[in-house]
């Protein structure tokens, strides 16, 4: 059972988070192991089990990057680790910001930080913008697999400017 099953919602890039907060705590108090104790032991294994498939779908859904990870996994279309391969244009791109935080690390510059972290936050809204259309048509239709190939791009590029901000993070201090 998928986490999009066991709460009862449909496949989707997009969650209502109110509606998962509440349907979270209702299984919570449902499957909560006190409730339990005197049930046999499988029983009671099978209420933790219940329990942690609650905590960790809730963990995946409610954030955007493990939900979208996690959809682009169910649908079958995100390869294991290292299989996906990002555009060479983007990483051209990528590995001039790089060239900039190696240049950071030798001679911290104020200026030059909130460039790039400009450049970082321009970039990630252009990337946002490209792909919105696509998220949108597959919480419509989830069985449409068309345009996730660009999705997983999305995925894999944001994935890499969080590791370049994470990085710039560390200059900036």
């Amino acid at each position: 059972m998928n986490y999009f099953e066991f709460y009862e919602i449909p496949v989707s890039f997009g969650v209502d988070a109110e509606g998962l907060r509440k349907q979270f705590y209702k299984l919570s108090k449902q499957y909560h192991p006190d409730f339990y104790t005197l049930e046999s032991e499988e029983k009671q294994a099978e209420i933790l089990q219940l329990s942690t498939l609650n905590n960790e779908a809730y963990e995946t859904l409610r954030n955007e990057d493990r939900r979208m990870k996690y959809v682009l996994t169910l649908t079958g279309v995100l390869g294991e680790e290292g299989s996906n391969k990002l555009p060479p244009d983007f990483l051209m791109e990528m590995m001039e910001l790089n060239e900039h935080l190696m240049e950071l690390e030798f001679d911290p510059n104020p200026t030059a930080v909130g460039h790039i972290r400009k450049q970082l936050e321009e970039k990630e809204a252009a990337l946002l913008n490209e792909v919105t259309p696509l998220l949108t048509r597959f919480d419509a239709d989830p069985t449409t697999k068309d345009g996730l190939d660009l999705v997983v791009n999305y995925y894999l590029k944001k994935r890499y400017l969080l590791r370049i901000r994470e990085n710039l993070g560390k200059f900036a201090e």
